[in-house]
């Protein structure tokens, strides 16, 4: 598990489906939330909760910066992103958070 750091993502249905990019500073526990459908929105109606790509930034305000950014991309653009990161459209989330526990907090 890694340990609180500013970072940006992408969450997507399945491969080539509905995608999300997000922003956070504990990447393990907001994609848990996102697992449980603990936001009533856009990825729990989707059924987005793949963690297909991310990337760590120095600040907070470096990721909100790169995550509008990459909100303003063509859908295309992002999807070159993730199949350069990710050419599989593997879900990282286990990867990355090991064996973080899926909870109603995400602790």
């Amino acid at each position: 598990m890694t340990e609180r750091q500013p970072a940006v993502y992408i969450l997507a249905s399945k491969p080539f489906g509905t995608l999300y990019v997000g922003v956070t500073s504990d990447l393990c526990s907001r994609v848990s939330l996102h697992k449980q459908k603990h936001y009533s929105g856009f990825t729990s109606k989707y059924g987005v909760h793949k963690l297909v790509y991310f990337e760590y930034l120095d600040s907070m305000e470096a990721a909100i910066k790169r995550e509008k950014q990459m909100k303003e991309w063509q859908r295309a653009w992002k999807i070159r992103l993730i199949e350069n990161f990710n050419p599989h459209w593997l879900d990282k989330f286990a990867e990355l958070c090991g064996r973080f526990e899926l909870t109603e907090t995400g602790k």
